[in-house]
């Protein structure tokens, strides 16, 4: 495993990009995800990447978390070389999963959510790439 990157909730998408422009970085992609009810802005870093997220509606977990914790870190991504053998083995090793079982994310990628309860505190997100993508880090 290594790191994939950093989520990060957001309010404001566009003002967010604008700070991290100051330091330097650019997003290098943008999409809505319709699935988790967010947009999404990926910035690389040497070693690894941002990922701001803005929710669409207020019932989304990530507006829900931004109303409980604010703006910051939402979660660290890992990737994985396969996914679902990874869920499959956690879930026997009792660890509780958010995502029973891998689903469709940003960029085409299938990812599943470790619950904070299980890591520290900490959500972690497992991401497998489609085959013969590169690595984004």
């Amino acid at each position: 495993m290594k790191l994939d990157h950093i989520g990060v909730a957001v309010k404001d998408l566009d003002k967010s990009l604008s700070a991290y422009q100051a330091l330097g970085l650019r997003a290098a992609h943008r999409e809505h995800v319709a699935g988790d009810r967010v947009e999404v802005a990926f910035i690389p870093f040497e070693g690894g990447r941002f990922e701001l997220l803005k929710p669409d509606d207020e019932e989304s977990p990530v507006a829900k978390f931004l109303q409980k914790r604010g703006e910051g870190m939402h979660h660290l991504a890992l990737t994985v070389g396969d996914i679902h053998a990874e869920v499959e083995r956690l879930k026997a090793g009792g660890v509780r999963m958010i995502d029973q079982a891998p689903r469709v994310g940003a960029e085409g990628t299938l990812v599943a959510f470790i619950h904070p309860s299980a890591t520290g505190g900490v959500l972690v997100e497992l991401v497998e790439r489609p085959q013969g993508e590169a690595d984004r880090g």
